[in-house]
């Protein structure tokens, strides 16, 4: 009997830069059931972090068009790949400006045209934020079916009376728990290879150089716990348009030599191990999947609260608003420091649907649920 091919789903990506919503899209194409289903990564052209090798091994395509902002190159070329491609299923994880893909989709005739929403927005943003406001009318004007991360950016995308009728399925940042899990053993040894003594505090942070996470308030943070405790570091990983401005402010700060910028890594579940705190007080969020990995390793983690706040799974974890000063934020990381031990979360992480194993089943029997609807139909 010969063996059935599997359903190959059109999954758009944008610029991929190595972000959080790539990371989470790969973490459940590492574990969905590949023989049943497959994806075929379709990204723009002046993408810089695709892990091609990977995605080819476990049996995908990478396909490169040009970016949306040649509007009608990008129409032209996206319809023409997904027709020849023959895709039964869309997935667009451009949050607003997923009217431009699905709309390509529409016009190819591809019959299930998915809209995920990631994120929300923040009005200090101001471009950015016009911008989505701009487009966001128009997220369900081509969609079949709606996803998000969390209730809030469901909610803030798609609207109010939708998510309440219950026509918004909500997929879990989930991560490999295995490979987050605290490991006392796996920090010291990351301490000794980056050459951090084992008493010194070390606060970290993962994440695009971008405004939404707000690396200048960020170093304020950090500038003022630095004060306090001289024997404190700050690791930053990760790339983006605005890291000459940071490296800039932490010059000016004279903080040259307690702020290390370790760029682009392969390797955050074991630098999640060598982090006391996990600082994230960003902009806005959907669900950063940071903040999950960085309770999965025992990090005591201070987030802004301008995120969706099922973030929070550890009793440990605090909110705090960015409107607050950074004096108010260290003063608080500080108290908290004193009693606080790093210890296995992974029972807590999974019973709060971030197992992705579960979670993979879950895309795989929704993905499944809506081909039969769409061909019954």
């Amino acid at each position: 009997m010969k063996k059935k091919d599997p359903i190959r789903i059109a999954q758009i990506m944008g610029k991929w830069l190595g972000g959080g919503v790539e990371s989470v899209v790969m973490n459940y194409y590492r574990h969905i059931d590949r023989n049943k289903i497959q994806f075929d990564f379709i990204c723009d052209d002046d993408s810089t972090n695709i892990p091609y090798e990977e995605i080819e091994k476990l049996g995908g395509r990478v396909i490169l068009i040009p970016p949306y902002q040649k509007v009608f190159k990008y129409h032209k070329e996206l319809k023409k790949i997904l027709k020849e491609g023959n895709y039964k299923i869309v997935h667009s994880h451009i949050n607003t400006l997923s009217v431009f893909s699905l709309w390509a989709a529409k016009s190819a005739k591809v019959p299930v045209r998915i809209a995920h929403s990631h994120s929300t927005t923040n009005k200090k943003e101001k471009k950015k934020n016009l911008l989505k406001q701009l487009f966001k009318p128009f997220s369900k004007l081509f969609a079949t079916d709606y996803f998000c991360c969390s209730e809030l950016s469901g909610r803030w995308l798609f609207g109010n009376k939708t998510y309440d009728k219950g026509k918004v399925f909500l997929l879990n940042n989930a991560i490999d728990l295995n490979k987050f899990k605290y490991d006392s053993k796996l920090g010291m040894k990351k301490r000794k290879e980056l050459k951090i003594n084992k008493d010194t505090l070390v606060i970290g942070h993962i994440g695009r150089f971008v405004e939404q996470k707000n690396h200048r308030f960020l170093i304020d943070i950090f500038n003022e716990i630095h004060k306090k405790e001289k024997d404190s570091i700050l690791l930053l990983a990760g790339q983006g348009p605005l890291i000459d401005e940071i490296k800039k402010k932490v010059e000016d700060l004279n903080l040259n030599n307690s702020v290390r910028f370790l760029g682009q890594r392969n390797d955050a579940n074991e630098l999640y191990q060598v982090f006391d705190v996990f600082l994230l007080p960003s902009l806005y969020e959907g669900l950063p999947v940071v903040g999950v990995e960085a309770q999965s390793s025992g990090n005591l983690c201070y987030l802004s609260n301008d995120m969706t706040k099922e973030t929070k799974v550890m009793d440990s974890t605090k909110f705090m608003s960015i409107d607050q000063s950074a004096e108010e934020w260290c003063n608080n990381i500080l108290k908290d420091l004193i009693n606080y031990k790093k210890y296995d979360t992974e029972h807590e992480i999974s019973k709060y649907g971030f197992n992705i194993e579960k979670e993979a089943n879950n895309l795989e029997n929704k993905y499944s649920e809506i081909i039969i609807f769409e061909r019954s139909n």
